[in-house]
């Protein structure tokens, strides 16, 4: 009799485990599939405001596309990115997307994420890969134009000078898609201009403390600066200190000219403190958002997707400020 007891315990006992091993599979399996997209992201870091705007961009469009996001700050090592989409690819996840600390060597994870069918988006920077089957699109600005736009506005803003207008420029992270991009259309901007010489480049790094450092030492070394031409309003920020601490006037004895209309350098440029700035737009997020969405159903998309900006005068930035959403 006790024998029969024992068995018959035992037996409820299993019949109760395999139903509870019933249940958690299905719960499982519904989590596992209930439709949500699953976005991997790599950002580069937080190095300026235009990144933090970008990020929070990011951060609220997959919110509100009902898209699970996956979020890694990369700290601006190409190690970190490299390791982060590698995390990315083990979890699963639908679409990977990341913004490019630099431009070379990318193309071995990049393999491994399309041998994992995993689709991957650019964003903001490109890389410099031979096989371009390793990404679905690039989505983010036109470096080489924004440069060139700098570089025009110099050309007439100086048409009257007589004599040589020395400038120096702050260049971003050294190997980076802007960095490299900007600085070439700047250069053939002016090319023809035989007045305008760039007689001092060095990286600033994108960052306002590195703008501010790089600046002091190209006021030590050279006298007569009549230009500064800043690849981010960041590093154009730092350099502001360095010159105002110099006891010269910004926007007057040095002209400066930046790239990316964040708040702060719309508002220096409101201030007289700036002359011009060519517009890079962070906020991508919402047409990051529909790129997954599309990539993800199998559509065709080109490989190749600009965002429209501006440029800004004084005037312009006095009258956009009200309204910056940056």
């Amino acid at each position: 009799m006790l024998r029969k007891k024992i068995l018959a315990v035992g037996a409820a006992a299993m019949l109760a485990m395999g139903l509870a091993a019933c249940g958690n599979s299905d719960t499982g399996d519904k989590a596992a599939d209930d439709g949500k997209i699953v976005l991997g992201f790599s950002q580069v870091g937080a190095e300026s405001g235009w990144r933090t705007a970008n990020t929070i961009s990011i951060k609220e469009s997959a919110t509100k596309a009902g898209i699970e996001l996956k979020f890694d700050d990369a700290q601006q090592k190409q190690e970190n990115q490299i390791k982060a989409i590698r995390n990315f690819i083990q979890q699963k996840v639908d679409v990977i997307a990341f913004s490019p600390v630099v431009e070379s060597g990318w193309d071995t994870v990049l393999k491994e994420a399309k041998d994992a069918k995993i689709p991957v988006i650019l964003t903001d920077r490109a890389v410099d890969s031979q096989d371009t089957s390793l990404y679905k699109t690039f989505i983010g600005s036109d470096f080489v134009k924004e440069g060139k736009l700098a570089g025009e506005w110099l050309v007439k803003e100086t048409a009257a000078a007589t004599g040589p207008v020395n400038i120096v420029e702050l260049q971003g992270t050294t190997g980076s898609a802007p960095a490299n991009d900007r600085k070439k259309g700047f250069a053939d901007a002016i090319a023809g201009s035989p007045n305008l010489k760039v007689i001092a480049s060095q990286t600033g790094d994108f960052t306002r403390a590195g703008g501010k450092a790089v600046m002091e030492q190209f006021l030590k070394a050279n006298p007569k600066i009549d230009v500064l031409f800043a690849h981010n309003d960041d590093m154009g920020l730092g350099a502001l200190e360095a010159i105002t601490a110099a006891g010269k006037v910004p926007g007057k004895d040095i002209k400066i000219i930046t790239i990316d209309a964040v708040k702060d350098g719309m508002q220096a440029l409101a201030d007289g403190k700036f002359n011009f700035i060519a517009e890079c737009s962070p906020l991508l997020g919402p047409q990051l958002m529909d790129l997954v969405k599309r990539v993800k159903a199998g559509e065709t998309i080109p490989t190749r997707i600009l965002t429209e900006e501006g440029t800004f005068t004084p005037e312009q930035a006095k009258a956009a400020l009200p309204t910056r959403a940056y």
